[in-house]
């Protein structure tokens, strides 16, 4: 039985922290969805549709056969039930990550006995990093090259420039 695992976040914008916990699973699991939610409670910098194509072409990029992109909206089980997801990644940074992630997990298999929840920490030199820190950079004229692909820091600097 193949393994389809399911990386789940909002990825507002998806980081070098992101791709790295990509790159981890990707030696791990069959098959992965780096999947975009749509999460009505956040306002994200970057509308849905735009981080599902940054996503794409970033993960496209990387070249790897088992990783694949994908979308949704609600819960995350409903969606993991409706693509026969068994496995959802979820990247720690810090040990302050773990409580809510353990919160969200055992309610996850309350909701979808079958899931399991897999933690993965990045590189040390990712562990700062988070998407919300990016945004405070890029949209106070600050260089994000070192912690986003290319194609991130050209889609900030593609919104920002109309705005100032």
């Amino acid at each position: 039985m193949k393994k389809l695992a399911i990386y789940p976040g909002t990825f507002d914008p998806i980081t070098n922290g992101h791709i790295d916990i990509v790159l981890r699973a990707a030696k791990l699991f069959d098959k992965i969805v780096v999947s975009i939610g749509k999460n009505p409670q956040k306002k994200p910098f970057f509308s849905h549709a735009e981080r599902c194509e940054l996503v794409r072409e970033v993960i496209d990029s990387l070249d790897l056969p088992n990783v694949e992109t994908g979308n949704f909206s609600g819960l995350l089980v409903n969606y993991a039930k409706n693509i026969d997801a068994t496995i959802i990644i979820r990247g720690l940074r810090a040990i302050s990550d773990f409580e809510h992630e353990f919160q969200i997990a055992l309610a996850n298999r309350k909701l979808y006995a079958e899931i399991e929840t897999v933690f993965l920490m990045p590189k040390e030199s990712y562990v700062y990093l988070s998407s919300s820190m990016v945004k405070t950079i890029a949209l106070n004229d600050g260089d994000i090259s070192l912690f986003v692909p290319c194609a991130v820091k050209t889609a900030f600097k593609k919104k920002i420039g109309g705005k100032k």
